[in-house]
């Protein structure tokens, strides 16, 4: 029996790949001779370039950059062999970085996403996979696309500072000095991520208020990316604001789009088309996934839902198995096989985060003893 285990990481207990060891280890108590494929997965969030380098290979770069206040850091990048780079944005203006006294999107910059990226230019990449997620920031990529050589002035010829309430500020572009290899690279931008620029579902009002914005802070850096934008469009650029997914990463999305040409894909679909997941899932007789917590979100591009559905195209069986399970319709829970949430038994938060690796391993075993008593009925 071929079984392929391909999860996502759950959340704030256990990374992808360890969530795959704790059920092939369940597993295995009841079918030791089993052929286990471990193909831990990722949405284009935190972990997919750990995920990718798992099941690619390639070698990580540490870079000196700047942090979302402008500090020095060391952050990390995937070099792959095919001159790809992984770029996660969270390593260099993660909302991770900060203390919950220090966010404010009206200052935090993204300058050290341009660094990275500067940085694996000069190492020959001419594609780029960036993850956006967990970004502190909210200055639509001004910061970025200064590290990369790009110049804003404001109405006075000076130069804007950082941070996404400088926007309001901007006059003028002078897009002569960036750098020359970006026009040669391809970027694809994993995001799931809908939302537009601005407006009520915008980057400032969606996001900006757990990056630490108050009502008024968001009106104003609101204002502040309509404003970037309508100035990027006096100077010949294309106007990708209403485009879903402009908003993702406090506007990022909008300057990759705008000034990089990059394409905006699910990060579910890019994670899987680099990993080949169609091919595994093919060549099994199984297939487990889950992530830890399946909700009516999981169906909309989340890991769990879309293996599910490219699992049921093949017609191979799918098992889920969660930390829990919340808010899911019978309509929903028939994308699965089986549905199995691994909490054991009730217990304070940390308690259960700090079980999640025995509580997987134990619920695989129990189902894996189901589909063998199943086996001797028949």
């Amino acid at each position: 029996m071929k079984i392929l285990i391909a999860p996502d990481s759950f959340k704030e207990s256990l990374a992808a790949l360890e969530v795959c060891r704790a059920i092939q280890s369940g597993f295995r108590q009841i079918f030791p001779d089993a052929d286990y494929t471990l193909l831990p997965m990722a949405d284009g969030g935190e972990g997919t370039s750990a995920v990718l380098s798992y099941v690619l290979g390639g070698r990580w770069k540490n870079v000196v950059v700047n942090d979302p206040l402008m500090r020095p850091i060391t952050a990390k990048y995937l070099l792959l062999e095919n001159k790809t780079a992984v770029i996660e944005i969270a390593h260099a203006c993660g909302l991770h970085l900060l203390t919950t006294d220090e966010r404010n999107p009206l200052v935090t910059s993204t300058y050290g996403v341009g660094e990275l990226i500067a940085d694996a230019l000069s190492e020959g990449v001419k594609r780029i996979i960036i993850g956006l997620g967990g970004s502190a920031t909210n200055d639509a990529g001004l910061g970025m696309l200064m590290a990369l050589g790009m110049n804003f002035y404001d109405h006075d010829g000076k130069s804007v500072a950082q941070g996404g309430s400088e926007l309001a500020n901007l006059k003028q572009i002078d897009g002569t000095k960036l750098h020359p290899k970006l026009q040669d690279t391809v970027f694809e931008v994993a995001c799931d991520v809908t939302n537009p620029l601005c407006g009520s579902s915008g980057a400032s009002a969606i996001f900006g208020p757990q990056k630490g914005a108050i009502p008024e802070q968001v009106a104003r850096l609101d204002k502040a990316l309509s404003h970037f934008a309508m100035v990027s469009g006096q100077h010949g650029y294309q106007d990708y604001q209403n485009i879903a997914g402009a908003g993702a990463a406090g506007g990022l999305g909008f300057a990759l789009m705008t000034f990089c040409g990059a394409n905006l894909k699910s990060g579910f679909d890019t994670v899987a088309e680099a990993v080949s997941l169609e091919e595994h899932i093919a060549n099994a007789d199984l297939v487990i996934t889950g992530e830890g917590k399946l909700d009516a979100q999981t169906l909309m591009g989340k890991v769990a839902g879309g293996i599910s559905q490219l699992a049921k195209a093949s017609h191979k069986p799918v098992i889920a198995i969660c930390g829990s399970v919340d808010g899911l319709n019978p309509d929903q829970t028939t994308q699965f096989d089986v549905v199995m949430p691994s909490i054991q038994k009730l217990d304070t938060l940390d308690k259960v985060l700090g079980s999640a690796y025995g509580s997987i391993e134990t619920t695989a075993a129990n189902l894996a003893a189901a589909m063998k008593l199943g086996q001797s009925m028949k």
